[in-house]
């Protein structure tokens, strides 16, 4: 939901950081649960119903829910939506779709945000394709992650990989800083040039997350102000984390034990 606000970048304190592996530890075994479900017949209404309860019951907030109007507890992305899509009773999913699902959920005043894309059944080659590819760029910008680097680093590195494999990577939306708040700086985009953007400091968090599109990397923004689709109406894939810059690397807060 990245719609950031123009703020100084916050270095969090080793205590903050632990704070901020609880929630992330939260949000992922949440996407594990969530997982369950997603098969044909499920609306993505269901999967949101059932995402604000179990959220509920282990004294945590759905942070989308009422973010500047947000409608729901999580963001359910199916097939051509790029993100923040907005769960419905009349979607329901089809074997053969893909589906992001996005969440945050706030723990101790701290946010966990992560997403996965699922398949629904049995995926065409071209989807099995495009979410692995998806997958491996997410694991690649976090690889590039350093202190000293550069934000450009991260979106070179995802962007020399998805469009080598004959995909394209969207501009509209970007990774973004997070901690207390939802969105904040730094802005982090998942293409760019090597060497350029700001310097990685350890005590950053932020998220990454490539959106990685079939063909044009173009998006349009569907009247209800928020669900964002391919201008080609071809597939679109998603996969996040939030991670930290260390003093020797980086580490990824939204995991499981």
């Amino acid at each position: 939901m990245g719609k950031e606000k123009k703020e100084r970048i916050v270095l969090l304190s080793k205590r903050e950081i632990a704070k901020m592996r609880r929630a992330g530890r939260l949000a992922a075994e949440l996407l594990d649960h969530l997982e369950k479900m997603v098969k044909p017949g499920v609306s993505t209404l269901a999967i949101n119903d059932e995402a604000e309860r179990w959220t509920k019951e282990r004294g945590a907030k759905s942070a989308p829910l009422g973010y500047l109007g947000f409608s729901k507890s999580i963001c359910t992305s199916v097939n051509h939506v790029i993100c923040h899509g907005i769960p419905n009773a009349k979607e329901i999913l089809k074997d053969g779709d893909i589906i992001n699902i996005d969440v945050t959920p706030i723990l101790d005043g701290f946010h966990g945000d992560t997403s996965r894309t699922f398949f629904v059944g049995t995926p065409s080659p071209l989807a099995k394709k495009l979410v692995e590819i998806t997958k491996e760029c997410l694991y690649r910008g976090i690889a590039a992650v350093k202190p000293g680097g550069k934000i450009g680093d991260i979106g070179a590195a995802i962007q020399e990989y998805a469009e080598g494999e004959g995909f394209s990577v969207v501009r509209d939306f970007v990774g973004h800083g997070v901690s207390r708040v939802f969105h904040t700086a730094p802005h982090v985009p998942h293409y760019g040039t090597r060497g350029k953007g700001k310097r990685l400091r350890s005590g950053m968090v932020f998220t990454i997350e490539p959106m990685i599109n079939e063909g044009t990397y173009e998006a349009l923004l569907l009247p209800d102000g928020w669900t964002a689709v391919t201008k080609d109406g071809k597939l679109s894939a998603q996969f996040e984390h939030t991670i930290a810059v260390t003093q020797d690397g980086v580490e990824i807060l939204t995991l499981r034990d």
